[in-house]
């Protein structure tokens, strides 16, 4: 398939993203990049400097919410894409309610009864769409330890067991790898709908 034939399949393509941080903002960034139409972003936090060392934002962004600053950034990338970006911490509900017209939703939190809620609340309220999910990126090295599994319309990427500490950070090679993984997923899954 061709590039062109590719972006004119995402052009018509809604893909929403929880969370704004290492993994959210990246995939944002690489599904904007391949041309999907419009994305709906959301996340309650603000960029700080040690956010730098793995997130799409910039040093003049500090202090500002990451929301709206990924919307901006993504406007200088491709600003035909549509992002619909929310400043809020999300519940269960707020996933039912921002996300039900989504074609594929992107988990991209970095506490685990997040990913939870997160889980649970797209299988209670929309079971029908593809859940693309980030678990396991931590550290750095054992890159092949990365991989893709699908359950159902759950869609795992990552290691699965490498759990962020003070001893084992977020780095941005890996961070982006999953994130990228992620975008990667949502691509296939967007592509072979048609």
């Amino acid at each position: 398939m061709r590039f062109e034939e590719i972006q004119e399949i995402l052009k018509n393509k809604k893909v929403g993203i929880a969370g704004c941080g290492g993994l959210g903002s990246n995939c944002a960034v690489a599904l904007a990049r391949v041309g999907v139409g419009e994305l709906v972003v959301a996340d309650f936090d603000i960029i700080e400097e040690s956010n730098l060392n793995r997130q799409y934002f910039f040093y003049d962004q500090i202090g500002q919410k990451k929301a709206f600053c990924l919307k901006e950034n993504i406007a200088l990338i491709n600003p035909h894409i549509i992002v619909n970006a929310f400043d809020k911490k999300l519940n269960d509900l707020d996933i039912g309610d921002l996300y039900k017209d989504c074609d594929v939703i992107v988990e991209a939190f970095d506490k685990a009864e997040m990913k939870q809620m997160m889980i649970e609340a797209m299988d209670e309220y929309l079971p029908h769409i593809p859940l693309v999910i980030g678990l396991g990126m931590a550290g750095w090295g054992h890159s092949n330890a990365i991989h893709f599994r699908q359950v159902d319309q759950l869609y795992i990427c990552g290691d699965e067991k490498s759990e962020v500490s003070e001893e084992d950070p977020p780095l941005a090679p890996r961070v982006g790898m999953v994130a990228n993984m992620q975008a990667n997923t949502v691509l296939d899954i967007l592509l072979k709908k048609d």
